[in-house]
């Protein structure tokens, strides 16, 4: 109880100094802020999605709006860019207090334990995936928030259709990762007709950049194989060389996440929605990557992870993202590739 104590107070201290901060940019910006530009909370900011779109959501709405969070050490140029704060989405009256001294009106949820990694601590996962989820559930419902929880192909499982898999069929994942998005998508629904709640989110396949180093995902044999092919040339995959999974360059998944939550609410026919922009297998990836690395040997080993990657869609249906609200991917495997290869070879001095 001690130690609570001393989180919370902690929480609050923190709070309090960058509340303060801000009252100050504000005072010295020369343009103010629109009044009716959106304040945004955006959790688990660290990981491979929260920086890019804060970027993006800072130059549309205003750098002071958008108030990035985590457990982890922001670097210096994370602190430069934008407010930053430490945020324990296991303590709901740290992020209460958080909600309304900085008067959020949107909450986009990123914090989870992906898919390898949650196999590997499934207690952990489900205190974060789901215990944490209650948190921001309630709160956006007790501050009419517009709340943004983002899903997954792996909230399907075998025993839905692969080639392709729809926006709406049987949900039977095998991995706790999968099973805490069904349930996120299931509840959101559930308070959007219970109690209103503006609930969105977006069924992402692996998505693909050069901003963050691989965390260990099934998908994310997909992002290694540009540092080890420019970095020594060589690279083993734990999945089979015919495995086929959707996939996202990560510039249209900000994209289709930003298009989603501007849309009105009456202009949503549905919750949760599936995106995607291609479809391949480790095989294709690695020929494109010859086209800039003609001498990249691969190698396959299998792991842990094949079993999961077979129980996921192969072709992702999201044609009612496309019809209902125009959602349309700009980038292939060889675009991606390209601009993959280009963005991560000065890191490596070629």
């Amino acid at each position: 109880m001690a130690l609570q104590r001393l989180q919370i107070q902690h929480c609050r201290v923190f709070s309090s100094l960058i509340n303060n901060q801000l009252h100050l940019r504000r005072n010295q910006s020369i343009l103010a802020t629109p009044d009716e530009n959106p304040r945004i909370l955006i959790t688990g900011g660290l990981g491979q999605l929260g920086t890019g779109l804060a970027k993006i959501l800072r130059e549309k709405y205003g750098k002071d709006n958008v108030i990035m969070s985590d457990i982890l050490k922001p670097s210096k140029e994370v602190v430069e860019a934008g407010p930053y704060i430490f945020a324990d989405i296991l303590d709901f009256k740290c992020l209460q207090e958080m909600v309304v001294t900085y008067r959020i009106d949107w909450l986009i949820h990123f914090s989870a334990l992906l898919s390898a990694i949650g196999e590997q601590n499934v207690p952990l996962a489900i205190r974060v995936n789901i215990e944490g989820l209650h948190n921001v559930m309630e709160l956006a419902k007790q501050y009419r928030l517009r709340i943004f929880v983002p899903s997954t192909i792996g909230a399907f499982g075998p025993e839905s259709p692969r080639n392709p898999t729809p926006n709406l069929t049987i949900q039977r994942p095998k991995t706790i990762y999968g099973v805490s998005k069904v349930h996120g998508e299931l509840l959101g629904e559930y308070y959007h007709h219970k109690f209103g709640l503006d609930f969105r989110c977006l069924r992402f396949p692996g998505v693909i950049s050069s901003d963050t180093n691989p965390g260990g995902g099934t998908t994310d044999y997909a992002v290694q194989i540009f540092h080890d092919a420019l970095k020594t040339r060589q690279f083993q995959c734990y999945l089979k060389p015919d495995t086929r999974l959707p996939m996202m360059y990560i510039t249209d998944a900000l994209r289709s996440l930003c298009e989603f939550m501007a849309l009105p609410p009456e202009a949503l026919k549905q919750r949760t929605y599936n995106v995607t922009a291609m479809s391949f297998t480790p095989e294709e990836i690695v020929r494109s990557v010859q086209r800039h690395v003609p001498d990249l040997k691969v190698t396959y080993a299998p792991d842990s992870r094949q079993q999961i990657a077979d129980s996921w869609p192969q072709v992702f249906d999201d044609s009612e993202a496309r019809a209902e609200w125009n959602w349309k991917p700009q980038y292939d495997i060889d675009g991606m590739v390209d601009i993959m290869v280009d963005a991560l070879r000065p890191k490596y001095q070629i």
